[in-house]
């Protein structure tokens, strides 16, 4: 017990590190200095989790007791029965008053509720071909699958999720303590609109009565706002966007455990401290600006990507994980390298190595956002003991993830059966590089030399009459010329051109790519 209570005391350092780039942001979460959760914020992104659309049913199957939507997506939208939502026809009937303007007010406190669909009916009862329907995407489109719909709406600020057409409040079953749980109900029964439900988030543990109405009062805006965009809307119009993922990310991510936000744009770190000072003002001051153009390769972010989400990805003792994704499911390999420190039998060896890798798999399931279904290939262990310990470190390993999944138990073959929510494609990033010598094709022209584009550039500059160039290269080739056998090289070059030459990498840059830059930072070309 006391184990238990000093891992639950051990807070964890988090860091979120900021890069925008010319495609848009990108947003890495460090936890105690390991990479757990990468994302990207290309702007106005649509067809993302949380949209709501005004979507035109195409086509009614009762064989799946669903119905495909046009939300203007080049693949139709899934809407099956039980995403309706039971008050689906208060929806409809919202929706249909609000777009002709007999609803004049965004006010659900008279809104006359509907009966409830029986739970087990039939699609083709309440939906039909060519109707108009109010949606929220659920899941991004994945695959050949396009997005799937839900027609009940909710409205997620930081500590409540609003839930329109109801009466129930409910409470997020991380927050255990019974007389907090009591708290919050009744708070928020005080101050809960009518006709409106309330899902309670785990970060609203503790929080105060003015933080949770201000929160509430904030979501009942954006639902009067919807009221507003449905007048006179069309089929396949966004109703109401999600906002930004570096919001969304802050909102739905933000704890006491935040150490920093190193953002590399000041722009972009104002908005994040006008973003926090709404939601939580005594972290403004933990959003840092950096000088580094490239963050990421500042804080050693990419060489983390890169080891994470590769085929194979290492571990620090030896062993190591070869990771295969198909159509159906993602398969994991665990394999030892060799025999652990201190291990004095092939069993002791087994429970070392799938212990260590099971707080990996834990960490790349959630960095890659792996959903569906996982299957993990542990090292055989013979002790019924020895398995369940490996059940229980799995778990735990997976608690702080976000997503709904349950972990079984090892089966007779040793193979442990993940399922893991799947709401947005796997990320998917490529770790191997095309050879920038024969692009793929498996012959070089001997003819082709790295010195030859550099000496080309390097003559470029002399001619200018530049005194000082910055050559920027990979950290491989950096190495070469700076610390191996082309130290010489570089020696030559600095006296046959009379410049001064400063040597840089870049571990963005391919192996072979070269680039100069003066004194200002402007780029030489030829």
């Amino acid at each position: 017990m006391a184990t238990d209570s000093a891992d639950m005391q051990r807070r964890v350092n988090i860091e979120l590190v900021i890069n925008k780039t010319k495609s848009g942001l990108r947003i890495a979460m460090l936890e105690d200095g390991h990479l757990v959760e990468l994302h990207e914020d290309k702007g106005n992104q649509e067809y993302a989790v949380g949209d709501i659309y005004l979507g035109r049913v195409k086509k009614v199957l009762p064989s799946l007791n669903a119905g495909f939507v046009d939300i203007g997506h080049p693949k139709d939208a899934f809407l099956h029965y039980l995403d309706l939502g039971p008050q689906y026809r208060s929806f409809k009937k919202y929706a249909q008053r609000s777009i002709k303007g007999t609803q004049s007010t965004g006010d659900l406190a008279n809104f006359k509720l509907e009966e409830d669909i029986d739970k087990k009916g039939n699609m083709k009862d309440v939906v039909s071909a060519s109707q108009n329907v109010l949606v929220q995407v659920a899941k991004e489109a994945i695959s050949t699958k396009g997005p799937r719909l839900t027609a009940e709406v909710t409205l997620a600020g930081r500590y409540l999720v609003l839930v329109p057409f109801s009466n129930k409040i409910s409470i997020s079953q991380r927050i255990q303590k019974e007389s907090e749980r009591k708290r919050l109900r009744v708070l928020l029964q005080s101050i809960r609109p009518d006709n409106c439900g309330i899902i309670v988030r785990t970060v609203a543990q503790e929080k105060g009565a003015a933080d949770l109405h201000s929160d509430l009062e904030e979501l009942s805006n954006r639902w009067k706002e919807l009221h507003t965009n449905l007048r006179n809307a069309k089929p396949r119009q966004r109703i109401l966007g999600e906002i930004n993922k570096t919001s969304s990310l802050l909102r739905d991510l933000l704890t006491p455990d935040f150490s920093q936000i190193l953002v590399n744009d000041p722009d972009v770190a104002n908005e994040v401290r006008e973003f926090l000072a709404g939601i939580a003002p005594d972290k403004v001051d933990i959003v840092k600006e950096s000088k580094a153009k490239d963050v990421f390769d500042d804080r050693g972010v990419h060489r983390m990507i890169k080891a994470s989400f590769g085929r194979q990805v290492n571990l620090r003792s030896g062993a190591y994980l070869i990771v295969e994704h198909t159509e159906a499911m993602h398969v994991i390999d665990v394999n030892s390298g060799g025999r652990k420190a201190g291990a004095t039998s092939q069993e002791e060896n087994a429970v070392a190595t799938n212990l260590e890798c099971s707080a990996e798999i834990a960490r790349l399931l959630r960095l890659r956002d792996m959903g569906g279904i996982i299957c993990v290939d542990f090292i055989d262990m013979g002790e019924t003991a020895n398995r369940r310990q490996l059940t229980e470190a799995l778990r735990k390993s997976m608690k702080p993830d976000k997503a709904k999944h349950n972990v079984l138990a090892p089966s007779r073959f040793g193979v442990v059966e993940i399922t893991r929510q799947r709401v947005r494609p796997v990320t998917d990033i490529k770790t191997a590089e095309q050879c920038p010598s024969c692009n793929g094709t498996g012959q070089v022209t001997a003819s082709i030399l790295v010195t030859d584009g550099i000496e080309a550039a390097l003559q470029a500059a002399s001619d200018r009459g530049m005194g000082q160039t910055t050559l920027m290269l990979h950290p491989m080739v950096e190495a070469y010329i700076t610390k191996g056998f082309w130290n010489n090289k570089l020696k030559q070059w600095k006296k046959s051109y009379g410049m001064k030459i400063l040597v840089e990498g870049n571990s963005s840059m391919e192996l072979l790519e070269h680039h100069l830059y003066d004194s200002q930072g402007e780029e030489v070309t030829l």
